[in-house]
């Protein structure tokens, strides 16, 4: 089993490296991480600290539709964030598409799907502004078609404390922005563990991961990538 590593500017994805106890390639180049991958010299590939924008450019070459969820630890609770890419999730085409996706991912892994979807403010607080409404209303709508496929979905709004509260292991925010900033106030300032982020969409194992993260951060990258690539090998 071997797993590639992205090696940029943050050295710390080297000593992380150092301190497991399988076989992880390492390189500088994004376009080398998706060569391995895409012809299977790789089981499974972490970004490390190289540039998304230029793996997902290459990624989406070969899957046009593809998503990133960050596999996030909080006290113990496990669940997906989604969107994290500030790119990605600017419509209820996307984020609905992330939802089918990543309920998918959690049947693939033995979990089921529990989503909470998040907007922009309480029920009461429709009238305020336009932009307030419109994502009120996008997650009422969001909510609606997820369960329509069979999904258990709630619409929580802003009350991102009581999707935690009742085991949600899929959150859906208001769009990548939110996704990214709510990841990094759990993450990089909060007590929240992050094991990457896997990418939806496509059947290699791609976990996307922070340039800001540190040497725990990347293990636990490497071994969620090594977990999934093992997975997908007894399947």
């Amino acid at each position: 089993m071997k797993i590639v590593a992205g090696v940029g500017k943050n050295k710390k994805v080297i000593e992380a490296i150092e301190n497991v106890n399988f076989e992880v390639l390492k390189t500088e180049s994004e376009e080398e991480l998706v060569k391995l991958l895409f012809n299977g010299h790789a089981d499974a590939a972490i970004r490390g600290s190289l540039s998304t924008s230029k793996i997902m450019i290459k990624l989406r070459e070969k899957y046009p539709k593809i998503a990133r969820a960050s596999y996030i630890d909080l006290k113990g609770q496990k669940f997906l964030l989604a969107p994290v890419g500030i790119d990605e999730g600017d419509d209820i085409k996307q984020k609905l598409l992330i939802a089918e996706k990543g309920s998918q991912f959690l049947t693939s892994i033995g979990i089921k799907p529990k989503l909470g979807i998040l907007s922009g403010g309480r029920p009461q607080d429709y009238d305020r502004s336009t932009k307030i409404d419109d994502s009120l209303e996008d997650g009422e709508l969001l909510t609606s078609l997820i369960n329509k496929e069979s999904i258990d979905a709630k619409h929580y709004f802003i009350l991102i404390e009581d999707a935690i509260k009742e085991g949600a292991n899929l959150i859906i925010a208001p769009d990548g922005i939110c996704g990214n900033l709510i990841f990094r106030t759990l993450v990089l300032l909060g007590n929240g563990k992050s094991h990457g982020a896997v990418t939806l969409g496509m059947k290699e194992i791609y976990v996307d991961t922070s340039r800001s993260q540190d040497v725990e951060g990347y293990k636990n990258a490497l071994k969620f990538a090594y977990y999934l690539a093992n997975l997908k090998k007894q399947i």
